[in-house]
C-alpha cells in the first residue's frame, strides 16, 4: 500500500489579520499531531517565551515534535521535502504566508511540487474583523483571495459589535459564496478542524492531550464550558452498512451547508473494480479521497464524522442516508469517476 502523504496546508491573510497568532494555537494545541511549520518570506514564530527567527532554509526544534522553518518563494520546495522526510515524522505541514503574498501562486507552487510525500491540503484565509472593511478598500484584490479559499476564519471578533459581526458575515458571504465563514478570538481554531490527529499508541497512565471528540463526549464538565474551543461546534456521526452510492455522495458533498467544516472517516461504495476503502477528509470546501485496502478482518462500513456550527444534525443524517445504494439505480464503475477525480 501506497504511504499517505503530507497534507500542505497553506494559511493566508493581509498584515495583522492574525495568522502568527492562530499558528502559534495550533502549535500550543496540536492534538498529538507533529507539524511543519513554513513561514513565507521573513519573519518570527513566538512560541511562548521562545522566539524562533526566520533565517532562510533554516530548520528549528520546537521541542514538542513540531518542526519550523523559514524560506524565500525560491526555496520553498526544497524545504518542503526537508519537512516531508520520513526521518522528520511530520503528519501536517502549515505554511504562513506572507501578509502580502499573492495565494495563488502558492497554491500553484505546492501542486507543482516536484516532493511525491505531499498534497495540497487547502487554503484557510484568516480576516481582520476590526480592519477587514478599510483594508478591502484599499486592496480590493483582497476579494479574489477570499475566493480562493476553503475555509474563512472571521478573527478578532472581539473587537466589534454584534451588528458589524453580522454585517461582515453578510459581506463575506457575498464574497465566498458557500465557503464555511468561522468567527474566532485570538486566533482559536480548533486543530480538529484542519487535520487529524495520528492514531498512536498513548499509555493510559498518564496525562495526554484530549482530542474535539473527547471533549465532546465528555459528560462530566461542569464549569466554564462556553470558553472551550468546541464550544458551539457539533459533532454528527454517520454509519451505514450497506454502501453508498458514488454520484449521490458526490452530489451531498458539491452541496454542503456553510457551517460543515469539517469531515473524515471512511466510506464504501462497493462496486466492482472499486473494493477499495476510501477515507474521506474535508476542510471547508477543500476535499480529497484517499483509497487503501481493508484490513483482513475490518468491516466494510462508512463510518463518517462531521463538524460543523449551526448546522442541522438531523436533516444532514436524512441526506446521508439518501446516498446510499438503492435499486434499480445500483451503481456501476463508471459512477466512480467524480470520486476519482478527488482521490490522491
Amino acid at each position: 500500500m501506497a504511504q499517505a502523504r503530507i497534507p500542505v496546508v497553506i494559511v493566508a491573510g493581509f498584515l495583522g489579520s492574525g495568522k502568527t497568532t492562530m499558528l502559534n494555537h495550533l502549535l500550543r494545541n496540536s492534538a498529538g499531531a507533529r507539524i511543519g511549520v513554513v513561514v513565507n518570506d521573513f519573519g518570527s514564530i513566538n512560541i511562548d517565551a521562545m522566539t524562533v527567527a526566520g533565517q532562510v532554509d533554516s530548520m528549528v526544534s520546537l521541542g514538542n515534535g513540531c518542526l519550523c522553518c523559514a524560506v524565500d518563494a525560491s526555496g520553498l520546495d526544497a524545504m518542503l521535502g526537508k519537512l516531508a522526510d520520513p526521518a522528520a515524522g511530520i503528519d501536517v505541514i502549515v505554511i504562513e504566508a506572507s501578509g502580502l503574498a499573492e495565494p495563488r501562486d502558492l497554491i500553484r507552487m505546492v501542486l507543482a511540487s516536484e516532493c511525491e510525500r505531499i498534497e495540497y491540503g487547502g487554503l484557510l484565509e484568516v480576516v481582520d474583523a476590526a480592519e477587514f472593511i478599510r483594508t478591502r478598500e484599499l486592496h480590493p484584490e483582497l476579494d479574489q483571495h477570499l475566493a480562493l479559499a476553503d475555509l474563512v476564519v472571521l478573527n478578532k471578533t472581539d473587537r466589534v459589535d454584534e451588528h458589524t459581526r453580522a454585517d461582515l458575515l453578510a459581506i463575506l458571504e457575498s464574497i465566498v459564496g458557500g465557503t464555511p465563514l468561522l468567527p474566532t478570538v485570538h486566533g482559536r481554531v480548533d486543530p480538529e478542524l484542519l487535520f487529524d490527529r495520528p492514531h498512536r499508541p498513548h499509555r493510559t497512565d498518564v496525562p495526554r492531550q484530549l482530542s474535539l471528540t473527547d471533549l465532546l463526549l465528555d459528560e462530566h464538565e461542569d464549569c466554564g464550558h462556553e470558553h472551550h474551543l468546541h464550544a458551539g461546534y457539533e459533532s454528527i456521526e454517520f454509519t451505514s452498512a450497506e454502501p453508498l452510492h458514488p454520484r449521490r455522495l458526490m452530489r451531498f458533498l458539491d452541496d454542503r451547508p456553510g457551517g460543515l467544516y469539517r469531515m473524515k472517516g471512511v466510506v464504501y461504495f462497493g462496486i466492482p473494480g472499486h473494493q477499495d476503502k476510501f477515507e474521506l477528509h474535508t476542510v471547508g470546501n477543500f476535499l480529497r479521497f484517499h483509497s487503501s485496502s481493508w484490513s483482513r478482518r475490518e468491516e466494510r462500513t462508512t463510518r463518517l464524522v462531521l463538524i460543523g456550527a449551526g448546522i442541522d444534525a438531523e436533516a444532514l443524517r436524512t441526506r446521508l442516508r439518501e446516498c446510499v445504494q438503492a435499486e434499480p439505480e445500483a451503481p456501476a464503475a463508471g459512477d466512480m469517476l467524480p470520486v476519482l477525480r478527488y482521490a490522491g
